[in-house]
């Protein structure tokens, strides 16, 4: 979920560039209403730092695999994201992850020999580029306030990405994630529409957690998390609906099986 050489983007970028005095000094950034490349995007990465506010309107669940990465559930089918619109502007009230408002920026790695991170762009982004008009990257050679602004916000969300890796590693020592599955009955089908290929955390382990490792996760903070994330399940059977009143929703048919991933 942090920073990716060239070669293993992450979603949303196509390419990845560093933001170069010399090369980009008449840059400029334009503002942008919509974003087009979440309207297909369904599971937005997400950090711990994000779980409290996000809960309220999408459900956070964690991708599938040994290195699980906690997801915005903006849709519960692959493709469809019932928060924005075909040209990628907000339908209403929701919560946009940090992951999302970073793009087209992000810290990256340019020489594998070193942990130095440099800021990037996706030069395929139409916000950036050499306009007559904009906010300026650039002023007499050096970093504008934007561009400040911009790097802050960058090194804050490498940051929590550190964070929320070190709170997957605590559940998973713990073993308290476990492979999800959620069932959605409808009277459009006779057979309940099955959604998999997720993980969530185990009630039934947390209840059993002993009291030492109760008090480590009460003081660490990791408790509020833990119900942040369940708490949102509930609004599972809300994303199917919408996808269904935005003729999104699944095909009938006697099972379903749509796996959830990053």
């Amino acid at each position: 979920m942090a920073s990716a050489p060239a070669n293993a983007l992450p979603i949303f970028y196509n390419d990845l560039l560093p933001l170069s005095s010399a090369d980009h000094v008449d840059y400029k950034v334009q503002p942008a209403d919509a974003a087009p490349f979440l309207t297909t995007q369904h599971a937005v990465p997400l950090t711990v730092d994000e779980f409290v506010s996000a809960q309220r309107f999408a459900p956070i669940i964690f991708s599938a695999g040994n290195d699980a990465v906690p997801l915005l559930l903006m849709g519960l089918n692959e493709g469809v994201n019932i928060f924005v619109d075909d040209e990628g502007k907000l339908r209403g009230p929701a919560y946009v992850p940090a992951y999302v408002r970073r793009y087209p920026w992000m810290l990256a790695k340019l020489r594998p020999e070193t942990d130095e991170l440099s800021l990037c762009f996706d030069p395929t982004s139409s916000t950036i580029g050499a306009f007559d008009e904009g906010q300026a990257l650039f002023e007499a050679g050096q970093p504008s306030e934007l561009t400040q602004g911009v790097l802050k916000f960058c090194e804050d969300f490498e940051q929590a990405a550190a964070r929320t890796g070190q709170f997957v590693r605590d559940l998973q020592d713990m073993d308290l994630l476990m492979d999800g599955e959620v069932t959605i009955q409808t009277p459009i089908a006779d057979q309940p529409f099955v959604y998999r290929g997720f993980r969530m955390i185990n009630e039934e382990k947390l209840r059993e957690l002993r009291g030492d490792q109760l008090r480590k996760i009460n003081q660490n903070g990791m408790l509020p998390l833990i119900y942040a994330h369940l708490f949102s399940l509930q609004l599972m059977r809300d994303i199917f609906e919408a996808q269904i009143a935005q003729n999104k929703g699944p095909i009938p048919m006697p099972e379903l099986t749509a796996e959830v991933t990053a």
